[in-house]
């Protein structure tokens, strides 16, 4: 039977840190929060993966795309180390050797959610990258990827930010970095997850602390399963 969790993209998903549920993968060591799933070990999968200290997983391919986001500690492979704050895009067909040291690490990584054609790979430290200002005042925003619909982003919020009400076109998803989100359907801390439909409406805004976001947009208006 398929492990289905969170599975109709046609409603809204929210996950608080307080529900988390961690699972073994496995790999010893290594430990999943499953957010949303379609498939059993290979799967369309949005998970938090937590790796304990001198954790190596298996040599695998990404046959439909990996992108992630380290959360704590560093992450690593044969291309590279990775902390806090690194943004990974690895397209389908690219393979590799996680490693991670003494530190441990924590990630948020999506699986099996690229385009084949989208073959651009990404590296980079959100530490030293450069922020733009955003479409309101007390907004910063830092690109991270795009590929034609899908557009995603760090966006920082000041304290005590408005944003306007808007519509997702393609949907929305967050994962909360820092401080508290907030919209008319809830309050999300540091560690939420919530994924928007495909022509939902909200309307955000900060309180005192602010909010840093990772933001996707523009990609659950046409899901494909057909390389899982």
């Amino acid at each position: 039977m398929t492990l289905k969790i969170h599975a109709d993209f046609t409603q809204r998903a929210v996950v608080l840190p307080h529900q988390y549920t961690w699972v073994d993968s496995p790999m010893a060591g290594v430990q999943r929060m499953m957010l949303d799933r379609i498939g059993n070990e290979v799967a369309r999968a949005t998970s938090l993966v937590r790796y304990a200290p001198n954790t190596v997983f298996s040599p695998h391919t990404h046959s439909g795309g990996e992108e992630f986001i380290v959360l704590e500690g560093v992450f690593g492979d044969e291309h590279g180390n990775y902390p806090k704050g690194t943004y990974i895009r690895n397209p389908v067909g690219t393979s590799h050797t996680p490693v991670v040291g003494n530190e441990g690490a924590v990630i948020f990584v999506k699986l099996h959610q690229f385009d084949k054609s989208d073959q651009t790979p990404v590296s980079l430290d959100t530490s030293i990258s450069k922020w733009h200002q955003g479409s309101v005042q007390g907004l910063e925003v830092m690109p991270l990827h795009t590929y034609e619909t899908e557009h995603i982003a760090l966006v920082k919020w000041a304290p005590n930010t408005v944003f306007t009400p808007h519509t997702h076109f393609g949907g929305e998803e967050i994962f909360v970095l820092e401080g508290t989100f907030y919209d008319e359907q809830g309050v999300y801390p540091k560690g939420s997850w919530m994924r928007s439909p495909h022509l939902s409406q909200h309307h955000p805004f900060t309180k005192e602390d602010g909010a840093l976001i990772y933001v996707k947009v523009g990609h659950l208006n046409a899901i494909c399963f057909d390389h899982l």
